[in-house]
């Protein structure tokens, strides 16, 4: 039993590891980290009523990690996941944009929301990379197929 649970965990870690050195995975672990960082900013401020983006989109970005080390896209094809990953990508950057843009503006006197801003600016600028990188791998992958031609025209 021991020896199972081990075999488990290691083979786990061994996907988690591979994965994060992929460039998908990296790009998604910094939106977890930079997300994690403006939900503490945005906590310890005066107003903390950004937080609720913070969460969101970190909580969406470990989803998207998770399905994506497990391989769990290629299994379950109800879900077009690009077209759902590039959705959650430019909706975090369009909403971390405007709320950094919010908090750095109107912030004055509140240090945490302040650094909350600048930091959802630097998230929504790296959710916004990652919403380009996915439309170009979207491009790149779609297939064109020529029109069938009558010859009797």
């Amino acid at each position: 039993m021991a020896d199972t649970e081990g075999t488990a965990t290691a083979g786990w870690l061994e996907k988690f590891s591979s994965y994060a050195k992929t460039r998908k995975g990296t790009i998604l672990l910094a939106e977890i980290l930079l997300s994690f960082i403006v939900l503490i900013c945005y906590a310890a401020s005066q107003y903390g009523g950004y937080t609720a983006v913070a969460i969101v989109e970190m909580i969406m970005a470990t989803i998207f990690f998770v399905v994506y080390m497990m391989e769990l896209d290629k299994s379950f094809r109800v879900v077009h996941w690009p077209w759902t990953d590039f959705f959650r990508a430019a909706t975090g950057a369009a909403l971390f944009l405007i709320t950094s843009l919010i908090c750095v503006i109107s912030g004055s006197g509140d240090g945490a929301r302040i650094a909350g801003g600048v930091f959802g600016l630097l998230a929504g600028i790296l959710y916004a990379y990652d919403a380009y990188t996915i439309y170009l791998e979207m491009k790149s992958s779609r297939q064109h197929t020529a029109a069938p031609t009558d010859a009797k025209v």
